[in-house]
């Protein structure tokens, strides 16, 4: 009688949550300028000075980062980056199938689609307020400018919590909550649900083989579903967690203010690069992390039956 194989037996937790966390920092390393480059965009229009840079698409917010502040410039936060994805990306992925599971009623073969938007709402909203400070930081480097002022609000990483802890008080590396809550309950519940309903679909329908190309696409689709229905949550999560105390008295205000000073388009800025972080960073998460499962799994099969 053959063994189950590495794809037959279901990943553990302890798999899942490592999986997700090491994928998830593959991949925000790689797009981790497009992220720069959106949040720049979605910041401009903030501070009209007639010396304020303007920047235009998402290569020209590349370069223009480049060759006025450094290549590393686009980096920027990348360790707060990093820490982020470790406690948010691992527990909003890496714990989506089991929380999944837990919401399925006995009834049910397979899980609803109620149970994976309650899933996706459950570990998103968990996830936010765990890693909340890490993304008060990220932001905070990536937007601030040398050009702008005399120097820099924050050194580094470990500089920016401290300061921000000693200035604002410790609610102020929670600052944005709201806006970032209401932002990743939509990212988490798009994202996740999309990615598993076609790939569902394209294997359920023999379109395509539970693999990369099959990843690849359900990933790239789920991506642009999420960008589109997040970005006007993203953009006033964005100015309202970058703006000094006292610019915005509250997430309603900071949308407003952008509402009438602005005009709508000012809710989908930096749109494309959003689109080309979130897609890409997707298929590179998923990607990994499909792999990663099936691989560790299969070291696991192995070392078991040597044993």
């Amino acid at each position: 009688m053959v063994g189950p194989t590495a794809s037959d037996v279901p990943p553990t937790m302890a798999v899942k949550i490592f999986s997700a966390g090491v994928a998830a920092c593959v991949a925000d390393v790689i797009t981790f300028p497009l992220d720069t480059a959106k949040v720049r965009l979605q910041i401009q229009g903030e501070c009209q000075t007639s010396s304020a840079l303007r920047y235009k698409g998402v290569l020209g917010t590349i370069t223009t980062l480049a060759k006025t502040e450094g290549p590393m410039k686009l980096y920027s936060g990348l360790p707060a980056g990093l820490q982020r994805q470790i406690s948010f990306a691992s527990l909003r992925i890496g714990l989506y199938d089991t929380v999944q599971e837990f919401f399925t009623t006995g009834k049910e073969t397979t899980a609803s689609l109620g149970s994976k938007i309650s899933a996706g709402l459950t570990t998103g909203g968990v996830a936010v307020f765990i890693g909340q400070p890490t993304e008060v930081v990220k932001v905070r480097l990536q937007a601030q400018s040398h050009l702008h002022g005399p120097k820099p609000r924050y050194t580094g990483t470990y500089n920016a919590y401290r300061i921000i802890a000693t200035t604002e008080g410790l609610t102020g590396l929670w600052k944005g909550t709201i806006p970032n809550l209401t932002r990743n309950v939509i990212i988490n519940c798009t994202e996740l649900v999309t990615y598993d309903l076609m790939k569902e679909a394209l294997v359920k329908n023999k379109l395509l083989a539970d693999d990369v190309p099959c990843h690849f696409v359900s990933a790239v689709i789920a991506g642009f579903c999420t960008t589109v229905l997040s970005s006007p949550v993203d953009v006033v999560k964005t100015r309202f967690v970058n703006s000094p105390p006292g610019q915005y008295t509250s997430v309603p205000n900071c949308a407003m203010t952008m509402l009438t000073k602005e005009g709508p388009s000012a809710f989908f800025k930096g749109f494309v690069p959003s689109f080309l972080r979130l897609g890409s960073w997707n298929v590179i998460m998923f990607v990994c992390f499909e792999q990663l499962k099936r691989e560790l799994m299969e070291s696991r099969r192995t070392v078991g039956c040597a044993t």
